[in-house]
């Protein structure tokens, strides 16, 4: 084997080192932020920098972590005791130290809140990039017993942020019924303090809980209760408009939850693949119960392919209303049901199958008998014909078909099929288009957002590009923060 030459060592070092002072210079700004930021009472600021973390987020390891306590934190400081302590000792050795901390440090009267809140933060983050989820787990409980003594609105974008790592760390080792109590004791202080990022984050937190354990009752009597006002965050919107989807699905109110569940995977970023994932994966199966056929394109959106197959395969069998290439699906795919929560809504989807292909008999035959509707479904049962004559009235008395049942010879009499120009479903088609046009209207108004006094001050060419640059790099961090949450 080849050993390498000076010159590749050289161009590796190379390569580490400015990736080094990048991540290095990536952490003063942030604690510039953050001082300023706490300073002034600028939210956006605290904003910038955990979006700033959630990029450097793969960089970090012991010797950056620690070197930034030294900077921000006084050495014998309570605080810095206890944030390093969480910090394993192993696990920075091999890695270069490159942000040491300095020399002589300046004497800090106090420690910031919101530094102390980040650096807990970027602690849970490192932890769990690790796999440390125990370790996670205690500094996650430490912050949380941190805030409840702090009430200021900088603190809350990272407040809401420890939250949810608090949620997850717990929800990887399979003990999220542990913290339910102090997820509503948080709420409730987040109520009390008016802290509605904090609101809303804790609510979609205490609705996955619920949901986890199947406690759809109880999501619901939360969520009716809970204080309603405008979403802060897309990502909790989308979380939210997706656990409601699945709540009004259980309870039966397919079409809301058609609603929720479309709007939930259109206002998703599209890095969240497996995000939007689950809630086609959901709208398919309302869509289905609805009586509705999914455009073949919602199959094959990029990326989404496999993941989808099984419910392709399934929305072919209820079109086609074949029975038994039904059951060969669900069984086929049972494990794949069963791991995304939607068995128990695909055996609701059988009454669905067997609509469609007594749809489909009724439209080919003018008069059939009743056996061989039965033979056509395919029913398995001792007494075939009498089933399919009651699914066959019950059918009529939905108005699933237009049709007679002449009881003295067992047949089924389907009547002649009129013009569906001349009845209102073309107007009713048309009219649920516009609404849903003028809603994504509405909303895409209600979304603009504009700078302050921006029809009184007239920007210069270099001011104008300097803004363009910053919001092109706002842009991406948020590309990339989406990714990251989803």
């Amino acid at each position: 084997m080849k050993k390498p030459s000076a010159a590749d060592s050289e161009a590796t070092q190379a390569s580490t080192v400015p990736s080094a002072t990048t991540t290095t210079t990536n952490l003063k700004e942030i604690q510039s932020l953050i001082e300023t930021g706490a300073y002034t009472k600028e939210v956006r600021r605290i904003s910038r920098a955990v979006r700033l973390t959630i990029v450097l987020r793969r960089q970090l390891s012991y010797g950056f972590i620690s070197g930034f306590f030294s900077r921000v934190l006084p050495v014998n400081s309570e605080a810095y005791k206890r944030l390093v302590s969480y910090l394993p000792k192993d696990s920075g050795s091999d890695e270069m130290d490159v942000d040491t901390a300095p020399t002589t440090q300046p004497p800090a009267k106090h420690v910031l809140p919101e530094m102390e809140i980040y650096c807990y933060f970027l602690v849970l983050l490192f932890l769990i990039d690790q796999k440390n989820y125990d370790l996670a787990k205690v500094c996650a409980s430490d912050c949380i017993a941190r805030l409840k003594n702090i009430n200021k609105r900088t603190v809350d974008v990272l407040a809401s942020r420890i939250y949810y790592y608090y949620s997850l760390v717990h929800e990887l080792t399979d003990s999220l019924a542990e913290i339910r109590g102090n997820l509503l004791a948080l709420h409730r202080m987040a109520t009390l303090r008016h802290d509605e990022l904090g609101q809303e984050t804790l609510l979609n937190l205490l609705l996955r809980n619920y949901l986890h354990y199947n406690l759809y009752d109880q999501a619901e009597k939360l969520r009716s209760k809970a204080p309603r006002f405008e979403a802060h965050s897309n990502q909790q919107f989308c979380r939210y408009l997706f656990y409601l989807g699945k709540i009004r699905t259980i309870q039966l109110e397919y079409t809301d939850a058609k609603e929720s569940l479309l709007q939930a995977a259109r206002k998703a970023p599209s890095t969240a693949r497996g995000f939007r994932i689950q809630c086609n994966k959901w709208a398919v199966i309302v869509r289905l119960l609805l009586g509705e056929i999914p455009e073949r394109t919602v199959f094959m959106q990029k990326g989404m392919k496999t993941a989808l197959t099984p419910y392709f395969e399934l929305t072919n069998a209820v079109r086609v209303g074949d029975l038994e290439l039904f059951r060969n699906v669900a069984d086929k795919f049972a494990s794949t049901f069963a791991s995304d929560g939607t068995r128990n809504l695909i055996v609701r989807l059988r009454h669905n199958v067997i609509r469609t292909g007594l749809r489909n008999i009724s439209i080919a035959y003018s008069r059939i008998s009743l056996a061989d509707v039965a033979t056509k479904l395919r029913l398995n049962s001792d007494s075939p014909a009498a089933d399919a004559e009651s699914i066959v009235s019950k059918a009529i008395r939905d108005g699933a078909i237009d049709a007679t049942i002449d009881h003295a010879n067992g047949w089924m009499v389907s009547k002649e099929t009129g013009d569906v120009y001349s009845t209102n479903e073309p107007q009713a088609a048309f009219n649920s288009r516009i609404v849903f046009c003028l809603n994504i209207h509405n909303e895409a108004v209600k979304a603009l957002r504009f700078p302050p006094n921006s029809h009184k001050e007239k920007e210069s060419a270099e001011k104008r590009r300097e803004r363009q640059q910053q919001e092109q790099e706002l842009a991406k961090h948020m590309a990339e923060e989406d990714d990251d949450e989803f």
